[in-house]
């Protein structure tokens, strides 16, 4: 037995020849308390086959399958360290018997790197289909085509000269002390909530360019719905092109409308709109393209004022392209429009719950690797919740991300411990107990609920504004006090 990675551990594994080999394939079934047996399902099974030659060819701890689930239990464990998963696979080689694994998370982190990047991103686009296959259809609001909702936001990478190269601040940013920010845009399925694809760049990147290149991401009869970044005429013509229409807050730029010169009434607030080709080109599309969207286009805007009992009347105005007001009442697309708010908890369910506001690779190739292994094991989560309501008939908006991320983790502790092939029911039955449970810890119905972007975490200490070996520590009135009765106490002594 070969072991070029590991050679310390030749004389201890040759004698075992054929029964090590076995070993660690047994092992596998048990990798990482059963995840592999539960969420395998919502891959392609040939995803994660050994490859014949090359990184993960041969026998190794960290096989290929194993550095993948062991990166995907890691990522629900709430982005824990290296050291907790070499742990784990210690727990489990002593489990079955096996030699001890080294205690460096130096082979993990080396298994990590060389994933094939297409391969996670194969895997990524698996569960998103798994969860679009298990959650339905969308409803039937607005004759139930797919609803597709875009959204950006930045996470924070580790500070390495690497990464603040691939990543450069922005103008307005400090170019020394903060974290490099990755800047990304995802299109999130409404009726899964699953993550179908993402585009990601650095602080200079434009989200409207990112969304750009997702085009593949959107099929004819789409309807995607944006914040008020998105809605302009660009987006609006671009999209045209695909047979895909458009739900958008109207850009801040556009705000002031005069519904009385609209070029047909369709009702209160309510009318179409010809918005004309800027004479600008965009700096966003090659000049091919610009010349190719048309000279003029007709939107539909509509005008609502929200009324909430103890807050004030606000006005909100929307921007679409479906312009037949018989088959897309104005009731609908303001509804549809209030649904992108699920976005916003999805990006949440993302950075806090599972711990992506802060990634932990040091490298940009290892960056983007991470940032698929996060939307993977989200849509994983979803195929759950997915699974639990259609199996408890229950609404798959009221459930608990969280919840079920919890769920499985506790779950999957006690399917560990039914073993033998006679106890296939009792694994099922317990499974089902899971999804039962899941499906009966809805959330409560909180129509309209007031959530500001605040933060209430304070800290006595002063920020970082440059970096750690320049910085001096800003003295305190306690600091000078006991500075002096030192230096009282050493003159008497």
């Amino acid at each position: 037995m070969h072991t070029p990675f590991l050679p310390a551990w030749r004389p201890r594994l040759a004698p075992m020849g054929t029964r090590a080999q076995t070993a660690l394939r047994s092992l596998r079934q048990a990798t990482l308390a059963q995840i592999e047996e539960r969420l395998a399902p919502a891959l392609d099974p040939q995803t994660l086959q050994k490859p014949g030659s090359g990184d993960h060819s041969r026998e190794r701890i960290f096989t290929l399958p194993r550095t993948f689930w062991c990166w995907i239990w890691q990522i629900l464990q709430g982005n824990t360290s290296c050291r907790e998963v070499v742990r784990q696979v210690q727990a489990l080689f002593a489990l079955q018997g096996l030699p001890p694994v080294a205690a460096g998370t130096s082979a993990f982190c080396q298994a990590r790197d060389k994933l094939p990047l297409n391969l996670l991103a194969s895997a990524f686009v698996f569960s998103a289909r798994s969860a679009e296959k298990r959650a339905g259809t969308g409803g039937p609001l607005l004759q139930g085509r797919p609803i597709k909702v875009a959204d950006g936001t930045t996470v924070r990478l580790p500070d390495t000269p690497a990464n603040r190269k691939a990543y450069p601040p922005a103008k307005h940013q400090h170019a020394s002390p903060g974290f490099p920010l990755l800047k990304m845009v995802a299109l999130f399925a409404l009726a899964s909530g699953a993550i179908l694809a993402r585009a990601t760049g650095d602080q200079h990147s434009h989200e409207l360019r990112l969304l750009l290149s997702l085009r593949t991401a959107l099929q004819p009869k789409d309807v995607l719905v944006a914040d008020r970044a998105y809605g302009c005429y660009l987006l609006a013509a671009w999209l045209n092109d695909l047979g895909v229409d458009l739900i958008a807050r109207l850009a801040t730029r556009r705000r002031a409308v005069d519904f009385r010169t609209a070029h047909q009434r369709l009702g209160p607030q309510d009318g179409l709109f010809i918005w004309r080709k800027p004479i600008q080109p965009s700096p966003l599309l090659e000049a091919t393209a610009w010349a190719a969207l048309p000279a003029e286009i007709t939107v539909r805007l509509i005008r609502v004022r929200l009324q909430r009992s103890g807050f004030r009347t606000r006005e909100l105005t929307v921007v679409t392209t479906l312009l037949d007001a018989q088959l897309y009442p104005a009731t609908q697309i303001i509804a549809a429009y209030l649904k992108r708010w699920r976005m916003e908890l999805c990006l949440d369910d993302l950075k806090t719950t599972l711990g992506m506001e802060m990634l932990g690779c040091r490298s940009p190739g290892l960056v983007a690797k991470e940032v698929l292994v996060f939307l993977t094991a989200h849509n994983l989560i979803r195929c759950i919740m997915a699974q639990a309501a259609h199996a408890g008939g229950a609404d798959l908006e009221r459930l608990s991300f969280k919840g079920a991320l919890d769920g499985l983790r506790q779950w999957t502790l006690a399917l560990v411990q039914v073993r033998g092939p006679r106890q296939q029911a009792r694994k099922a039955q317990l499974w089902r107990t899971l999804l039962a449970t899941l499906a009966a810890d809805l959330l409560p119905l909180r129509p309209g609920r007031h959530e500001p972007r605040a933060v209430k975490k304070r800290s006595k200490y002063p920020h970082l504004n440059k970096p750690r070996h320049q910085y001096v520590d800003r003295w305190s009135r306690n600091q000078r006090r006991r500075a002096a009765i030192a230096k009282r106490r050493s003159s008497l002594i």
